[in-house]
């Protein structure tokens, strides 16, 4: 079975994004952008909700063609759009960029995809506060890694769902990125 990983940049108080879809708070180190870009060319399928594959679908694409691009954007960019992905929406109508859409039941298409042999597929990332609250709810996901940034953003989007039942973890890596201070902490889902 494959492994599903909802991982995202937090802030202390919880929120992956400020009131307004605000992310200014996040912009990553070098140290931490090579990490996510690393992650990126090490994962096997993306999982977006509508809202964030908007948001990652407006920059990567075309963001190594940029003026003063670095080079580490240009191989975000070039990781990013070879990463296999799949867009939950009901409302958009095409997707582009090695991308596949799915407007059925997220959870159905997530739970069948999870049972795909994860040596042919790879790990799986979750990404965006609707799809993965609905896998959370659903208990499908395996891994939480929550990159957390030592700001307080006050409300906003949170990073866990509200949940029916409780969801016990194991603490499986931390790690501390001191040019930015944000510490990385990786929780197994206990089953």
């Amino acid at each position: 079975m494959r492994k599903l990983t909802f991982a995202m940049n937090v802030s202390l108080d919880g929120y992956i994004a400020a009131p307004g879809d605000e992310l200014g708070w996040s912009v990553p180190s070098d140290e931490l952008f090579q990490w996510w870009s690393d992650r990126v060319a090490a994962t096997g399928l993306a999982l977006y909700g509508r809202r964030l594959w908007e948001a990652m679908n407006s920059h990567w694409p075309t963001a190594d063609q940029q003026p003063g691009v670095t080079p580490a954007e240009i191989e975000y960019a070039r990781r990013w759009r070879d990463m296999p992905k799949v867009v939950f929406s009901a409302t958009t109508s095409a997707v582009d960029w090695n991308t596949r859409l799915v407007s059925s039941d997220a959870v159905d298409e997530i739970t069948r995809l999870k049972a795909e042999k994860a040596a042919n597929a790879g790990p799986m990332d979750i990404g965006g506060a609707t799809l993965a609250a609905a896998a959370m709810r659903a208990g499908l996901i395996d891994e939480y890694l929550l990159l957390t940034a030592p700001v307080l953003v006050g409300t906003g989007t949170p990073f866990f769902a509200t949940l029916d039942n409780w969801v016990n973890l194991d603490l499986v890596e931390t790690r501390t990125f001191p040019d930015c201070g944000v510490v990385l902490t990786r929780y197994e889902t206990r089953r």
